[in-house]
C-alpha cells in the first residue's frame, strides 16, 4: 500500500535513494507504483514548494533494506520516465542530503549514433567506476530533443576516468567509433582540459575524494 514518508520521522538512510530529473506529471504514487516493481518500496516522499505545491524535480524512495536500494539503482537508473531518464544515486545520512564532491573527473563522449541514450552511455561507463552529478548527459536539440552526438560523464575520481578512456576510446557503440577524452573546462581556462596534474593533485588532498554521491 502507497505511503507517503513526508510523515515518517526516521527514514533509514541506507535503504533511501534519491530520484532525480522528474517531471511534473510524477507524483508519488507514480513513483510507488515504478519502483515496487524491483524491490519492497517502505515508503516515498517528492518535497514541495510550500507556497507553489510544485515539486522541484527530485525525490526519494525508501526500500526494506540496503541491498534492496542498491539493485533498484542498479536497475532502474537513466530509465526514461515521461522522456525524461532518472537519475538516481544513494542518499547520504545527515541533513546534509547528497555529498558530490566535483573531482574534475569529466569526460567528452563523441561520434555518438543518435540511437545511443543515457541508459546505455550509463550501463556503458558505470563498469569504470561511480558516475557522479548530473550525467551522463546526452546533448540534445531544444526543439526537436534529437542528440546531438555527444555526451558527458563525470566519475568521482580521475582513475575510473583514466580507464574509461583507455577501454573506450575508438569502441563502437551502436555501430559508430566513439571518441572518449577529457572535457574542456568551462571556468574559462581557455581550452584547457579536466584532467590536469594540478587538478589531480587537488582531488588527491580533498577530504571528500572518493565518497562521490555518498
Amino acid at each position: 500500500m502507497f505511503t507517503s514518508s513526508q510523515h515518517v520521522p526516521e527514514r533509514n538512510q541506507d535503504a533511501t535513494i534519491y530520484v532525480g530529473n522528474i517531471t511534473d506529471q510524477c507524483t508519488e504514487e507514480l513513483l510507488w507504483e515504478l519502483f515496487v516493481q524491483v524491490g519492497p518500496v517502505v515508503n516515498v516522499h517528492i518535497p514541495k514548494d510550500k507556497v507553489t505545491n510544485i515539486h522541484q524535480g527530485f525525490g526519494f524512495v525508501e526500500f526494506r533494506g540496503e541491498d534492496d536500494a542498491d539493485y533498484a539503482i542498479k536497475i532502474m537508473n537513466m530509465i526514461k520516465l515521461h522522456g525524461q531518464p532518472l537519475r538516481l544515486n544513494k542518499k547520504a545520512s545527515g541533513e546534509g542530503g547528497f555529498r558530490e564532491y566535483e573531482s574534475g573527473a569529466n569526460l567528452f563522449i563523441g561520434n555518438l549514433d543518435p540511437e545511443v541514450d543515457e541508459k546505455l552511455l550509463y550501463d556503458t561507463f558505470s563498469a569504470f567506476g561511480v558516475i557522479t552529478g548530473n550525467t551522463p548527459k546526452v546533448m540534445r536539440d531544444m526543439d526537436t530533443q534529437e542528440s546531438k552526438g555527444f555526451a558527458f560523464v563525470n566519475f568521482d575520481c580521475f582513475e575510473a576516468a583514466d580507464m574509461a578512456i583507455e577501454a573506450m576510446e575508438g569502441q563502437y557503440l551502436c555501430g559508430k567509433p566513439i571518441s572518449c577524452q577529457y572535457a574542456y573546462k568551462k571556468d574559462g581556462s581557455k581550452g584547457e582540459r579536466h584532467g590536469s596534474v594540478a587538478e589531480r593533485l587537488l582531488a588527491q588532498n580533498n577530504p571528500d575524494k572518493g565518497r562521490g554521491a555518498g
